[in-house]
C-alpha cells in the first residue's frame, strides 16, 4: 500500500499559516507528499523546502485571482496538487495549511487504510474535527462548526475538489462513499491574535467576494473581536495537541478575550434546542453532508 499526502499553500509566512506543522503531522504516514506552492509574496517555498524531506515534491502554481466566487480558487489549487501525485499511489491524504493530525491517530489511520484498500465500496475516509477558536485552550462545539470532512481519498483522477476545497466529489458531481474513522483533524485556522484574524478574514474573503463587498464589510480599518464569528459555544480542551504544534503553543502571547457565559446566552433559541438534541442523542438535525456514509 502506498500513500501520498497533498496540500496547497500561498503566503504562509505573511499570513502565519502552520503549513510546516500541517505537512509534518501526516508525513510519517506518507510515501510522498505534493505541495502546490502558489505565487507568493514571501518565503513560503523556502519554508516548505526547509522541512528537508525527500518525500516532498513542490509544484509551483499561479493562482487565478479572477476566480472570486465561493472560494473556487482553493479547489482549483487542491486539484493541481492531487493531479501531481504519482499514479502508483493507492491513497491520497489531503491536509490544509491550518490543520494537523495528532500522532496518536497514526496507527488508526494506517489500519483503516489497509482494511479499506481492497474494499471497492469505500472511496475515502471521513475524519472528525476539532475547531480551535481564539486560543489553543478552547474549541467550537455547535452547529456553526462542521463536524466531519473527507481527508483521504483513493488516487482516482476522476475525483475532484468540491466548491471551496472543503471536500471531494466524483467528476459527475456524485458524492463519495466514505467510512467514518475514529480520528480527528485539529483545525487551527481561528487560533490567532485579533490582528492576525483580521488579516486572515481579509485575505480569505478576497477569494469569495468582489472589491465592493470587501470595502463595505472588511475595510482596511477592520478590527477583529472574538465574538465576530459568533461561535455559539466554546468548550475547554483538556487533551494534548500534536507534538508538531508544541513550539507554537509555547510562543502564544495573547489571551482569549471573550465572555463564554454571555456567548452561550446569545445563542438563538432554535439553535439551543437543536444543540440540546445533538448533545443528548449525537444526532445533528438537518446536517449538511457532502458524502455518503458506508460501514
Amino acid at each position: 500500500m502506498k500513500v501520498a499526502g497533498f496540500t496547497f499553500i500561498r503566503n504562509a509566512v505573511k499570513n502565519d499559516y502552520p503549513i510546516v506543522e500541517a505537512i509534518t503531522s501526516v508525513l510519517p504516514l506518507c510515501d510522498e507528499f505534493v505541495v502546490a506552492v502558489g505565487n507568493s509574496d514571501d518565503e513560503t517555498e523556502q519554508l516548505v523546502r526547509d522541512i528537508k524531506s525527500p518525500k516532498i515534491k513542490i509544484v509551483n502554481t499561479v493562482w487565478d485571482e479572477s476566480i472570486r466566487d465561493g472560494g473556487a480558487v482553493f479547489a482549483a489549487e487542491t486539484d493541481k496538487a492531487f493531479a501531481a501525485i504519482s499514479f502508483d499511489v493507492d491513497w491520497a491524504f489531503y491536509i490544509q495549511g491550518d490543520e494537523c493530525v495528532h500522532e496518536k491517530y497514526h496507527d488508526t489511520v494506517q489500519r483503516e487504510l489497509q482494511q479499506a484498500l481492497n474494499n471497492p465500496a469505500i472511496d475515502g475516509l471521513l475524519f472528525k474535527y476539532l475547531h480551535f477558536y481564539g486560543s489553543y485552550d478552547y474549541y467550537g462545539h455547535s452547529r456553526r462548526w462542521y463536524r466531519r470532512e473527507i481527508r483521504i481519498i483513493r488516487n482516482n483522477k476522476d475525483i475532484h475538489s468540491y466548491r471551496d476545497a472543503q471536500g471531494f466529489r466524483w467528476a459527475d458531481n456524485h458524492k463519495l462513499n466514505v467510512k467514518l474513522i475514529d480520528a480527528y483533524i485539529y483545525h487551527y485556522g481561528w487560533v490567532k491574535p485579533p490582528g492576525g484574524l483580521a488579516n486572515k478574514l481579509r485575505n480569505f474573503n478576497q477569494f469569495y467576494h468582489d472589491d465592493e463587498w470587501m470595502a463595505q464589510n472588511l475595510p482596511e480599518s477592520f478590527t477583529f473581536d472574538y465574538g465576530h464569528k459568533n461561535p455559539d459555544r466554546l468548550l475547554r480542551f483538556d487533551g494534548t495537541h500534536p507534538a508538531v504544534m508544541q513550539k507554537r503553543l509555547a510562543a502564544t502571547s495573547w489571551k482569549l478575550d471573550i465572555d463564554l457565559q454571555t456567548l452561550r446566552k446569545q445563542m438563538p433559541f432554535r439553535r439551543k434546542v437543536l444543540q440540546k438534541i445533538e448533545d443528548i442523542t449525537g444526532w445533528r438535525v438537518s446536517e449538511y453532508r457532502n458524502y455518503k456514509l458506508v460501514k
